[in-house]
């Protein structure tokens, strides 16, 4: 037919469509055709479903990568810190450990016997303060002389002591002004200070008082045997173990032990020094633990109070606590108490002597409460047991300082087995010899509570440091003695008037004067002279 194209050639023509190419489909002639389009939209639609799963798969895989980043950022986040805490964890247990451990280190006698002082004949009554330590030799050298802890039966209770605590002296008044307020016109000078200390007629707030004491038996021999406090130390010893026994079967009581304590180290570590009332809290939550101890609500067992006393108890008529026995809770947290303001002493009181008086506060207000007495009178001796082992030459122990037995005789320590540098130890020396005066020099005149431990404590702690043999005065002594006094001569003088003046020439005059080397520690007494003479017009040299 004209004008028709050119037939295919049959091959062509009438090939099947699987074997047509690629060009031929395309140039078929029913590429345009409804079943044409509906095959390409469904190849298009399967081509976009594999394109579309095979993204979801590969975004699931991705996703759990992500996931499994995670987890091991996580893994290694918890074993870091896990690793941090068991770090922690051993170092807290090192440092219990430290902290629980402690050397016991015994009491050595003395080297030599001391001269005993032949006993006075009696005499007529004769007017003196209970409290007061007698002096002896006044125109020799030695001003002190051991005091017997129990006066006689017959002395009058309402006696108070001589000068004190009654008298008002400003630090605007000089220290010569105790001379009048104290004693007769005829004490003139420091060594007749001494002997004005048993006049008749004692100044209190400037009105004149005569107070009469029985005559004084002739003192009992000194009875030998091992140091009654530090019997009470290792005493004190025995109970913590028996207490670690009795939280082992008692879950109540180990977690409220361990609270307890903790408690109490926190409230000392927290006292400082200022106006009245800024420890309350503190002095509050001692008290109320203490209370609590004292209720035994956690069920410790019962302990005889007389195995932490320097002297057996008899019951009294009166007391709150009368019975034989109380909550060994209780002991052990005055226990706690004690080491605690000690630590206090020695960590914060060696470089600010000044910062031991806020713990001595805390302690005469502890140590003074009826609620915490037994049988009508203090605890106190749990601490004292404690600081007669950190500083012996307060209780007249005494040794070179050059010689292994004598550093353990005055209280040099040791920290893992090694002695401490000197001025390690004439830091703790220093805190505890401020930590001492502290709480003997406490003023209890407005007070109707007992003090616990009464001014003629710091008196006979002064004198057996300065009655010390020429050749054995140790710096450690003049150490402790500085730290007795500088702060507190005001305290002092309030407490004995004249006799503190006499007392103070021997210790920082006298007693340095006989030192047989002049160290700085023997020349830091004439350093405290110098500045009482400044300040308060004292002329003790």
């Amino acid at each position: 037919m004209a004008g028709s194209s050119p037939a295919r050639p049959n091959g062509n023509q009438w090939a099947s469509p699987s074997s047509r190419s690629v060009i031929s489909d395309i140039l078929a002639g029913d590429r345009n055709s409804e079943a044409r389009h509906r095959l390409l939209i469904e190849a298009a639609r399967r081509e976009h479903e594999r394109v579309r799963e095979e993204a979801e798969r590969v975004y699931q895989e991705h996703l759990l990568r992500q996931e499994q980043e995670r987890l091991v950022e996580e893994r290694k986040k918890e074993e870091e810190r896990i690793r941090a805490e068991e770090q922690l964890a051993a170092e807290r247990r090192k440092l219990n450990a430290l902290k629980a451990k402690k050397i016991e280190i015994p009491p050595v006698l003395p080297d030599f016997e001391p001269a005993k002082a032949p006993s006075p004949a009696p005499k007529p009554a004769s007017t003196a303060s209970p409290s007061q330590p007698p002096a002896t030799q006044v125109n020799g050298k030695t001003l002190f002389e051991k005091q017997p802890e129990l006066q006689p039966a017959s002395a009058p209770a309402a006696a108070k002591p001589f000068g004190g605590f009654g008298q008002t002296l400003t630090s605007a008044q000089p220290a010569t002004a105790a001379l009048k307020q104290s004693t007769p016109a005829s004490a003139a000078s420091s060594q007749l200070a001494t002997s004005n200390l048993l006049g008749n007629n004692i100044q209190v707030n400037g009105t004149a008082t005569a107070t009469t004491i029985a005559k004084s038996p002739t003192p009992a021999p000194v009875q030998q045997g091992p140091d009654r406090l530090a019997v009470i130390h290792k005493n004190l010893k025995e109970l913590r173990k028996s207490m670690l026994d009795q939280a082992k079967a008692n879950q109540a009581l180990k977690a409220r032990m361990g609270d307890m304590r903790r408690e109490i180290r926190k409230c000392v570590g927290q006292l400082t020094g200022g106006g009245a009332g800024v420890n309350r809290q503190q002095n509050n939550t001692i008290a109320a633990l203490l209370r609590e101890a004292l209720e035994n609500r956690v069920q410790s067992q019962l302990v005889d109070p007389n195995t932490f006393l320097v002297e057996s108890r008899a019951p009294v008529q009166g007391p709150t606590n009368n019975d034989p026995q109380v909550p060994s809770l209780f002991i052990y947290l005055l226990n706690v108490f004690a080491k605690a303001t000690i630590s206090q002493f020695i960590n914060e009181g060696g470089p600010r002597p000044e910062t031991a008086d806020p713990v001595g506060v805390c302690i005469a207000a502890v140590f003074s409460d009826p609620a915490f007495a037994w049988r009508g009178a203090s605890m106190i001796d749990i601490l004292l047991a404690k600081f007669r082992i950190v500083c012996p030459v307060l209780w007249g122990y005494r040794g070179s300082e050059k010689t292994e037995q004598g550093r353990a005789r005055i209280g040099w320590w040791k920290d893992n087995g090694r002695w401490v540098t000197e001025q390690v130890h004439f830091d703790r020396m220093t805190g505890l010899g401020a930590g001492f005066a502290a709480i003997s020099l406490r003023n209890f005149a407005s007070s109707k509570k007992q003090n616990p431990y009464p001014p003629r404590h710091y008196w006979a702690a002064m004198a057996k440091i300065v009655n010390t043999p020429s050749g054995e005065i140790s710096n450690t002594q003049c150490v402790v003695l500085k730290a007795m006094i500088q702060n507190y001569e005001e305290k002092f003088i309030h407490a004995y008037g004249t006799a503190a003046l006499a007392a103070l020439r021997t210790a920082l005059v006298e007693f340095p004067a006989r030192a047989p080397v002049k160290s700085s520690a023997v020349n830091s007494l004439q350093v405290v002279h110098d500045l009482l003479r400044k300040s308060t017009g004292a002329a003790l040299g």
